[in-house]
């Protein structure tokens, strides 16, 4: 697999949600759109189909080629699931976790297992992004997009 699935963008957007007006996010990084924090200033503001473009644009250009980089052949719904946690987490931490490394050792199941670690930001574990976390773990297991976002959804 060399692209993000449908499946895959649906989650992220599902999780990041849309803004069209830059705020700031949790930890008080300017962000626009599907959680973009490219180019984004006070007072900016970008319509529907530009936030799409943007997300699908950093996905392929950056998140998709570094996830294979860092993690090797992964199946269609682990890239989706390693694309979400990179693009939420960043390359970088991405590629330096215990879950690539468990993933490229042949050990899935610890790789699936370290989803649910990615839970903090600013080092506060979040409702959020564990609900994220834990609806990325099923994808990567190979649950169908609706049944992962409704684990995900439904863990408190």
């Amino acid at each position: 697999m060399t692209t993000i699935s449908p499946d895959g963008m649906a989650l992220i957007k599902h999780y990041e949600g849309c803004r069209l007006m830059a705020y700031r996010d949790a930890v008080g990084i300017w962000t626009i759109g599907y959680g973009d924090t490219q180019n984004v200033q006070p007072g900016l503001t970008i319509t529907q189909a530009e936030a799409d473009q943007r997300l699908l644009s950093r996905l392929a250009a950056e998140f998709v080629p570094e996830v294979l980089a860092a993690a090797g052949a992964p199946s269609q719904c682990q890239l989706d699931a390693m694309v979400s946690l990179a693009y939420n987490i960043g390359t970088g931490a991405f590629a330096r976790s215990t879950l690539v490394r468990l993933f490229r050792g042949g050990d899935t199941a610890g790789a699936a297992a370290q989803f649910t670690r990615w839970d903090k930001a600013g080092g506060v574990s979040l409702r959020g992004l564990r609900r994220r976390r834990v609806a990325e773990r099923a994808l990567f297991d190979g649950k169908p997009l609706a049944v992962a976002l409704q684990i995900g959804d439904s863990t408190p």
